[in-house]
């Protein structure tokens, strides 16, 4: 009695029949190959059917071919600008306020206090992002600004990068204020550091969005930024946590959205300069409504 045969493999070219039938051959696993007027068909007996479509299984995803990676993202060679004009804000306002060139309570004219943020003066969740306690609070910031958004800078640009994590931080301190108890105090460029932080794992998350690879390796960014947020967010004795994870939030916004594809060419289309020279003026303007206060 002649064996069962039950059909593993059908398509219209005769190489690939060829091929699946000589895998199947090296295995131990005889087969017939067919044309039956249209296409090519492998058979095999019914009893090792399970068995090669198995291995032809195996061997078809062998077979598929390695997508091709995208090309590498494009990096801005003066993405340090950015980082060193953030370096020149703070060391000069801080002088500015410490020295008494300005005024003598141009700390407190500046400082966040959540009750006269609601009462309208919006300016002091810019202009709290230039003030510091002490030396160690400013060079705590400025080293942890300067790494942050130096890379960022060499992804986006650094005027864009430095603009994005301006209104991100001032949007935090803006909320924190408004939402939070009126007795609220609060300085330090931190909230736009963690901005920056949060600018830089979203958007370097989204952008791996086109690249097929495993749930791991794609969430990397944003898992490594969360990592950091708690590592450096959450030491000090009088460390504002709910600022940092804030400005840590929108920044994660703003990378999300800015890292669309659309969005993204379209801010490419921005010159560095001007984004850059809009993120000092928005300085400058809040402390004329500090100082005019």
């Amino acid at each position: 009695m002649l064996p069962t045969l039950m059909e593993v493999f059908r398509t219209s070219r005769s190489v690939e029949c060829e091929e699946r039938a000589l895998v199947l051959t090296a295995v131990g696993v005889p087969n017939v190959i067919d044309f039956d007027g249209s296409q090519y068909v492998i058979r095999v007996e019914a009893s090792l059917a399970g068995i090669a479509l198995g291995h032809l299984e195996r061997y078809a995803a062998e077979s598929r071919p390695v997508p091709a990676l995208p090309p590498p993202p494009q990096l801005h060679s003066f993405g340090w600008v950015g980082a060193a004009l953030y370096v020149v804000v703070l060391l000069v306002v801080g002088f500015a306020v410490a020295g008494g060139v300005w005024r003598l309570d141009a700390f407190d004219v500046g400082a966040i206090d959540a009750g006269l943020v609601k009462s309208g003066q919006w300016w002091r969740a810019i202009t709290a992002l230039t003030l510091h306690v002490d030396g160690s609070h400013l060079a705590a910031n400025l080293a942890a600004g300067v790494w942050f958004g130096y890379l960022a800078g060499r992804q986006l640009g650094g005027g864009v990068a430095w603009l994005l994590a301006l209104v991100g931080a001032g949007a935090a301190n803006l909320l924190e204020a408004l939402l939070g108890p009126s007795s609220h105090r609060a300085v330090g460029a931190s909230t736009a550091v963690f901005a920056m932080l949060g600018i830089l794992a979203a958007y370097t998350w989204r952008q791996r969005f086109r690249i097929q690879q495993r749930w791991a390796r794609r969430w990397a960014p944003l898992i490594a930024g969360v990592v950091l947020l708690g590592w450096l967010g959450s030491e000090g004795e009088h460390t504002d946590v709910v600022a940092h994870v804030a400005g840590f939030v929108m920044g994660v916004l703003i990378g999300a959205v800015v890292g669309i594809e659309s969005v993204r060419l379209a801010i490419q289309r921005v010159p560095q300069w001007i984004a850059g020279a809009v993120a000092i003026v928005i300085v400058a303007v809040a402390w004329v409504f500090a100082l005019s206060s």
